[in-house]
């Protein structure tokens, strides 16, 4: 029995990933890489605007530069390795290895579900109740909120990757999918995970179900309020702003919730991949569009900053 447990776990996982050897696949790898290239600098860019610029020192802003970095850690936890693997022809991955994306995807998954739930709460705090926002969601409140959703999205984390991994994989090691992910995992498993897929649904019902629910409350009060307001331009804005941040929820936590709530018999490959592309690579790079770019203070902000490099550089030239 100890030799069978050291095999195990000595043993290195296969990812079969998306891309084949095909033109098409070349094409979709052009996209994909492209996509994370644009989502790192995208993040790097509103994380370095909000630093440096006053006026967007923020209980929201605060929260949009975790948003931002956790979203820049979990693209990176994913697309190097898959760019690796189809460069090189190589797809096995470490036991370890594997073990690091499960924890790293839980924590940043998990985390940004509790964070987006805070973002929406400061937005409701700030339309429904601009008098009481210095007392509801202050800096030390916005801090608590951040803090909150690393830790318990690492605790989160910790418990899932070490239950994940302390089932014996005693058939094939091919992960029908692009990176270490639970329910593709349990699928390989050879004993019965029915007890841990309830550990998981409940997972699924504090991560994702209770703060979507919240999201969606706080955007439902948001629009009753405007609708309430005399001014018809108000209303424009914030209908705008509401709608797209609705469709960012909806493309990060559908596809999340229908592969993680759902049993292991029901699961299937080529759909849990697919779902897995939204909230692990689109989404990450939609964000700094969605909740940061299209406010005017930080395009104002983001002017700022290109003008002052701009300076800095023609200083250095005539010195």
């Amino acid at each position: 029995m100890m030799g069978h447990e050291n095999h195990t776990f000595s043993n290195d996982f296969i990812l079969l990933g998306l891309f084949t050897s095909s033109q098409a696949s070349l094409v979709f790898f052009s996209f994909i890489f492209t996509i994370f290239v644009l989502t790192v600098t995208e993040n790097t860019v509103m994380i370095l605007i909000i630093r440096r610029e006053l006026r967007l020192h923020t209980p929201m802003y605060f929260l949009l530069s975790h948003l931002s970095f956790m979203d820049i850690l979990h693209i990176s936890n994913i697309v190097p390795k898959m760019v690796t693997d189809f460069l090189s022809g190589s797809k096995t991955i470490s036991f370890a290895a594997c073990g690091i994306q499960i924890f790293l995807s839980l924590t940043l998954l998990g985390g940004e579900c509790l964070l987006l739930a805070a973002m929406s709460y400061d937005r409701y705090v700030a339309i429904c109740h601009p008098l009481r926002y210095p007392i509801l969601m202050n800096d030390y409140v916005s801090v608590l909120m951040a803090g909150g959703a690393w830790f318990i999205g690492i605790i989160n984390s910790i418990v899932h990757t070490a239950y994940t991994l302390h089932f014996p994989f005693c058939g094939s090691r091919a992960i029908d999918h692009f990176f270490c992910e639970v329910p593709a995992m349990l699928v390989l498993s050879c004993v019965d995970t029915t007890h841990y897929e309830r550990g998981v649904y409940i997972s699924g019902i504090i991560f994702l179900l209770i703060p979507s629910s919240l999201i969606f409350a706080s955007y439902v009060q948001i629009l009753l309020t405007v609708l309430q307001m005399k001014s018809s331009e108000a209303c424009k804005k914030s209908f705008s702003t509401c709608f797209f941040h609705m469709i960012v929820v909806i493309m990060y936590y559908g596809p999340f919730i229908f592969t993680y709530m759902r049993p292991k018999k029901y699961h299937t490959p080529g759909q849990d991949k697919f779902l897995a592309i939204f909230y692990t690579i689109l989404t990450p790079s939609f964000n700094p569009i969605i909740y940061s770019f299209r406010n005017k203070d930080v395009l104002e902000a983001l002017k700022n900053m290109l003008k002052s490099s701009l300076i800095q550089k023609s200083n250095r030239k005539t010195a």
